[in-house]
């Protein structure tokens, strides 16, 4: 630890302290993660966790966290980490509320892509919930503490102080103790989509066993989401493992489908017609407008049907009609009046 010089704490968890520091070899920051003295009591843990440390370190993908080394000092297990300038999915929740349905869906499926990339290596995570995933100040999302969730199976993980803050995102056969398989982490990320999208966890619990009775039946369907994007959530937290989608790359491809927003109905309305209100002032305008139009016409229709002369004068009342001192009304009643003379 001599080459890190940490300069405050970040934060403290259920297991451990994580610290900023400086990397002194390489001047870059870091995060220091320092597990408490009650989880190192055990040399064959600590022979375990560093194991498994380095197999996290292995791993290079844009949406985890990378693991720079890991060690012990004075007995106690260390892993250095990338530092992620940022803040938890669980922090952003707090702070916003539920989120938009297209933001959710965006960070989930940077999840997917860390996921799929851990799974085909051969890593469970075994502990995805909003805690352990880091959103960058640009959008990038980062999943913490691969490795260590899998060296801490069987010890004190399991205690009751521990797991409680945890068991909301717990698969039913890993709360059980059963095998565990990346169906696991399906359906934690399946848990953390659901407080994305609906700001509370899918099941509220007051014990271990009101929530393995709960998560036999699927929880309300969150609000505010598109039924295919439901559908896609509730799926992964199906009791079933056979049921939830079978990878991560399986649920990146069906969050991208499923249309994020509720769409609201479109009613189809029949078409009716239309009622125009026009003022009176405007029906004399266009009666007078239409007199003049039709005295223009009936001039020209006169002067082609005789023997090419010039048309005679129009008579007095065309000239009244055609006269701008005249008002609309007057306009239209000359016009109606010569219109009946020469009609009949």
């Amino acid at each position: 630890m001599s080459r890190y010089t940490v300069e405050k704490t970040l934060g403290r968890g259920g297991m451990a302290t994580v610290e900023l520091a400086h990397d002194t070899e390489l001047d870059r920051r870091v995060a220091v993660k320092r597990l408490f003295a009650s989880l190192a009591d055990d040399a064959i843990f600590r022979r375990r966790f560093l194991r498994e440390a380095r197999m996290a370190a292995a791993l290079s993908h844009p949406n985890l966290v990378a693991v720079f080394d890991a060690g012990d000092e004075d007995g106690l297990p260390y892993i250095v980490m990338e530092y992620v300038d940022g803040e938890t999915l669980a922090d952003l929740v707090r702070r916003t509320g539920p989120l938009p349905p297209d933001r959710a869906v965006d960070l989930l499926l940077q999840v997917c892509a860390g996921l799929q990339h851990a799974h085909a290596a051969g890593l469970v995570h075994r502990d995805i919930k909003p805690q352990n995933l880091l959103v960058r100040s640009d959008g990038t999302v980062k999943i913490a503490d691969f490795g260590i969730a899998r060296t801490l199976q069987g010890t004190q993980l399991t205690q009751v102080g521990t797991v409680l803050g945890t068991a909301a995102y717990l698969a039913p056969e890993q709360a059980a103790g059963e095998r565990v398989t990346a169906a696991a982490d399906i359906y934690s990320l399946g848990a953390v989509g659901y407080e994305l999208l609906s700001g509370r966890t899918p099941f509220e619990f007051a014990s271990l066993a009101d929530l393995a009775l709960q998560q036999r039946e699927p929880p309300a369907r969150p609000p505010g989401v598109s039924p295919e994007l439901a559908s896609v959530i509730l799926r992964c937290l199906a009791f079933n493992p056979d049921d939830r989608p079978h990878s991560a790359a399986g649920l990146a491809h069906e969050l991208a489908q499923a249309p994020p927003d509720v769409t609201a109905p479109t009613e189809v309305v029949p078409p009716r017609g239309r009622t125009i209100h026009v003022s009176h002032r405007a029906l004399l305008g266009l009666a007078a407008l239409l007199g003049a139009v039709l005295i223009a016409v009936g001039l020209a229709f006169a002067y082609l049907g005789g023997d090419g002369q010039q048309p005679p004068p129009a008579p007095a009342q065309q000239q009244d009609v055609l006269r701008r001192g005249n008002t609309p009304a007057e306009s239209a009643r000359l016009l109606a009046d010569w219109l009946r003379r020469r009609s009949g």
